[in-house]
């Protein structure tokens, strides 16, 4: 990823487009087809620190790159035919789309592999129980793949989003100042856009309109964001009075420099913390999209830091988030001993619907069942399912088999499997 975003990579996406748009022009007869194929087949990748110490002169990057690349002896006759008809953002605008589509490439490869090994996981426990959680407390039985199901769908959301701004990012310009096209015709744009697989802009000023560039910050930082919950759910996890997922713990990993015995959830802190950068940049980003009048450059300097920036967060946190996946430990005794904490107590609701289909009203059993609840609570003995079992009130109304399948744990997870049927995981 750090390559696609490089200097390097970025004047050889410059030489496309200027190939592009010069091969758009010699079809039309306005550059010999000599002289473009000269440029086509003779010129070299532009040296970037050619361009560096030509850009300390000329203070202008894309005329020390024309400079740098009309240099070069066995195209130099043949150079004055390079950016005819251009201004700079035509060529900046349309290299930036095809530098973000190389980039969403390699990042929904690596997103893919990430879903794959999290539909594994959730595959793996998908009946392993759990304790499902609100507020951080003990709430219903869950089971693990389906907390795993959940990540299946963020990141398939995520996903979209992303493919929505590839398709969002695939647009060319060669409009010339302020958008007229009064140096091109139109039909050289399409033809340019059409040879680097892009669609002309709809509409463009002498910039092409940077809510589009918003969408793509967008879809990262929503990945991230996406990321970022996977990771804070580890976190959680990983608490010693929780302890049902850890992290990767690797042979002389240490992790603490004072107490030899800490194990901490450290990668997915660090996820968490970089989910805020991206957040940084989309409102950056979000600043980005008015610009006075057909163009300023006020967006030019904060896209050079917020698209390298985001696309390098983003892919390394799914990196991460892959490696922590495949190696994590999972601990499916904890989670069975915290879901049977206080002796059933999680399914406090069960019991109060039994009671309610009895003809006891709402009230009066919610009444009834919170406070044996609550006796029960934060008891090293607590045992929920005797203490209501041998209430008067609940044995008068409920038989011992109708007491049983009040904590009938398979009975309470019977449609766990309609999500997984909907993400496709089965």
């Amino acid at each position: 990823m750090s390559e696609l975003w490089s200097d390097r990579h970025k004047f050889a996406l410059w030489q496309n487009v200027e190939l592009a748009i010069c091969r758009a022009q010699q079809e039309t007869g306005l550059v010999p087809q000599s002289d473009y194929q000269i440029l086509a087949q003779k010129s070299l990748p532009v040296d970037p620190d050619r361009v560096a110490a030509l850009d300390l002169e000329l203070h202008h990057d894309v005329l020390a790159f024309l400079s740098a690349w009309s240099e070069q002896a066995e195209i130099k006759a043949s150079s004055r035919f390079l950016h005819l008809g251009l201004t700079s953002s035509d060529l900046i605008d349309t290299a930036l789309c095809l530098q973000i589509r190389d980039a969403l490439r390699l990042l929904l490869t690596d997103l893919a592999e990430l879903e794959a090994i999290v539909a594994a996981e959730a595959k793996k426990y998908y009946d392993t129980p759990m304790a499902g959680r609100s507020h951080g407390v003990l709430a219903e039985p869950i089971t693990f793949g389906h907390k795993l199901a959940g990540w299946c769908a963020l990141f398939s959301r995520a996903k979209a989003k992303l493919n929505q701004a590839f398709l969002e990012a695939g647009q060319g310009m060669f409009s010339g100042p302020v958008g007229t096209h009064s140096s091109l015709d139109p039909a050289i744009e399409e033809r340019a856009c059409q040879i680097l697989g892009l669609e002309p802009a709809q509409h463009s000023t002498q910039v092409i309109a940077r809510d589009l560039h918003f969408s793509v910050i967008f879809a990262l930082t929503n990945l991230g964001c996406a990321i970022e919950s996977c990771a804070l759910e580890l976190r959680h996890l990983q608490r010693t009075e929780v302890l049902e997922v850890e992290e990767p713990f690797y042979t002389g990993q240490k992790g603490s420099s004072s107490m030899p015995h800490k194990r901490n959830p450290w990668r997915s802190e660090n996820l968490c913390g970089l989910a805020r950068l991206l957040r940084g940049n989309l409102l950056a980003a979000s600043e980005n999209v008015a610009l006075w009048h057909e163009r300023d450059i006020s967006h030019s300097s904060v896209e050079r830091v917020i698209f390298p920036d985001s696309f390098q967060l983003t892919h390394f946190m799914v990196r991460r988030l892959k490696s922590l996946v495949a190696g994590w430990q999972v601990h499916p005794q904890n989670m069975l001993k915290n879901l049977e904490a206080y002796g059933g107590i999680v399914y406090s609701q069960r019991a109060l619907l039994a009671l309610v289909s009895k003809g006891m009203s709402r009230e009066e059993a919610y009444k009834l069942v919170q406070g044996i609840s609550h006796s029960q609570w934060n008891r090293v003995d607590g045992d929920f399912a005797t203490a209501f079992s041998a209430e008067p009130a609940v044995r008068e109304l409920l038989s011992e088999i109708e007491l049983t399948q009040i904590f009938d744990r398979g009975d309470q997870l019977r449609h766990i499997g309609s999500s997984f049927e909907r993400l496709g995981l089965v």
